[in-house]
């Protein structure tokens, strides 16, 4: 399976899966990650890519011990769906 990585030199998490690459954006404010475009090609919608592109990152947030202000829908959805990632949500 692949893996999510954090492009940190583009500001943004990477998934590519098939030749398409899905991309999350972040800018980073102080100990807290900002997501703000989540963008899963055409191709790959549907498929779980952008859940799975979301949970890596939030994964990697947590262990580099960040926040984040989820701007971007996508992610603010997929943090009131899973309650688990509530706490990373900075204040």
């Amino acid at each position: 399976m692949t893996q999510v990585h954090d492009n940190a030199g583009e500001h943004r998490y990477e998934l590519t899966v098939d030749g398409q690459t899905a991309i999350m954006a972040y800018t980073d404010e102080g100990a807290a990650r900002v997501f703000t475009h989540t963008l899963v090609p055409p191709e790959l919608e549907g498929h779980g890519v952008g859940t799975r592109l979301v949970a890596g990152a939030l994964a990697d947030v947590r262990a580099r011990g960040l926040k984040i202000v989820p701007q971007c829908p996508f992610v603010a959805a997929y943090v009131e769906r899973h309650p688990e990632t509530r706490e990373l949500v900075a204040e």
